[in-house]
């Protein structure tokens, strides 16, 4: 061994004999979490990506456009008449949510009002005179929050879905349930259970999702802290199968639709509690989904209120109208700086902007509609956690838009208070859309009255 060679410096047998512990334990340290996350991901329906996205929300772009500005504030124009409907209200309503829809097939639209109260559906049938009666359609139902007609079983009449939750106010126990009514052909109604001891369920829709033609079910499960999306394989004679797509709470809508126009029904749906977040499940046309996360809030509370597909920009594609407004974890329930009404431009390939309408004390549900009759989509909307001490906070107002996307907010009416849900339909056949509200009043001040209200179009009627 030559001079050089035994001069050379060497490590020190401490430093490497600690090396390769450390590194374990440093890989120890990065693999635990690492796991969890792909553990958490597997359970919860969510890529490994989507789960990065959620733990690390946070750290998403400004951009992600969550803070809505201040519309512009114009005159307001009264042309929408109030007009109640249905069973007068003997103590304060509390409506789940209504759809419009032509249950008896007459050709005159009637409203379906899931009644928490009375715990059944109710069935607002209108006559050829323009009058209203409502009638229940089952018996009672384990609180029933949400009620759509589709003909489950093909034989030409209208059943009634109904997503029950079990108990309005939180709770994790496994209380829900979807109950399906079914439609003899002369509107008398028998229950089926299709499946119970669920986390609590806030929505069921129907759509052939792999085209055997057969109406499955798409399923959104609120719970507390352990809910879920499923949609149920419609096996035939009332038999249905589960198919897990998510485990995450505070599901509020799950809506069949085809978001990607290529002839199979996708689903969009939106998620609140500490998620706050938008998911597009694509179908690939055989009842296999892909989840992607389209759009999120870094702000755990948000208060995600409601969503609805809607063309807004008239571009071919389908946007997303978005509501942020739920006060309900607060006691009082008050409304935040950033309740707003919003809508996400699809840009197509699963990419949406977010951008804003105005800003809206506790909205709570929104709808588009040509409501001027200039051309244009227009959006009103209603809230359910405004500051109802003060009389001029408003319960509905509409956006009128101006062509261009832009919107001026006017005021419609502060009575009644607390609206939960809005639709719109032309409901008396004149070729402008009306609107149709529901009541959910579960905190002071306490009031009867305005438990389902016509709002009917008048414009051109009185000066605008």
């Amino acid at each position: 061994m030559n001079q050089e060679h035994r001069n050379r410096p060497r490590t020190p047998k401490g430093i490497r004999a600690s090396f390769l512990p450390g590194l374990r334990i440093l890989l120890v340290l990065l693999a635990v979490p690492l796991a969890v996350l792909i553990y958490q991901a597997h359970r919860s329906g969510l890529s490994l990506g989507q789960m990065f996205e959620h733990v690390f929300k946070r750290a998403r772009q400004e951009e992600s456009g969550e803070t809505s500005a201040a519309a512009a504030r114009g005159p307001k124009i009264d042309f929408l008449k109030p007009i109640p409907i249905g069973f007068p209200s003997t103590e304060p309503p509390r409506i789940g949510s209504l759809e419009i829809v032509d249950l008896d097939k007459d050709g005159l639209p009637d409203v379906l009002v899931t009644d928490m109260l009375a715990s059944r559906v109710g069935w607002i049938r209108q006559s050829a005179d323009g009058s209203y009666a409502e009638r229940w359609t089952g018996p009672v139902l384990p609180a029933p929050a949400h009620a759509s007609a589709s003909d489950i079983d093909g034989d030409g009449d209208l059943d009634i879905l109904v997503a029950c939750m079990g108990l309005l106010f939180p709770s994790n126990d496994r209380i829900g349930s979807v109950i399906i009514l079914e439609n003899d052909g002369k509107q008398n109604f028998t229950p089926r259970t299709i499946i119970e001891r669920i986390a609590r369920v806030t929505d069921v829709r129907a759509a052939d999702f792999n085209r055997d033609g057969r109406l499955d079910l798409i399923v959104g499960q609120f719970g507390y802290d352990d809910g879920e999306t499923r949609w149920m394989e419609n096996l035939g004679n009332w038999r249905f199968r589960s198919h897990m797509l998510q485990s995450l709470s505070g599901v509020i809508h799950t809506i069949p639709v085809d978001i990607d126009n290529d002839g199979d029904s996708d689903i969009v749906s939106l998620v609140s509690q500490e998620w706050e977040e938008v998911y597009v499940f694509e179908n690939d046309g055989r009842g296999n989904f892909k989840s992607h996360l389209v759009w999120g809030s870094t702000n755990e509370d948000y208060g995600s209120s409601g969503i609805r597909l809607v063309d807004l920009d008239m571009d071919g594609k389908l946007d997303l109208l978005l509501t942020n407004g739920d006060a309900f974890d607060y006691l009082p329930p008050r409304p935040r700086p950033w309740h707003s009404v919003q809508w996400l431009k699809n840009n197509g390939g699963f990419k949406f902007e977010h951008r804003s309408i105005g800003q809206f004390p506790g909205a709570s549900g929104a709808v588009a509609a040509d409501l001027d009759g200039d051309g244009d989509l227009d959006v009103a909307a209603v809230t359910c956690y405004n500051l109802w001490e003060r009389p001029e906070s408003q319960s509905l107002v509409w956006f009128e838009n101006d062509g261009k996307m832009n919107f001026t907010l006017r005021d419609v009416s502060s009575t009644p208070t607390h609206l939960i849900s809005l639709e719109a339909a032309d409901m008396n056949r004149d070729g402008k859309p009306d609107l149709v509200s529901a009541r959910m009043n579960v905190y002071q001040p306490f009031t009867n009255g305005g438990r389902v209200v016509l709002w009917q179009n008048q414009w051109g009627q009185s000066s605008k």
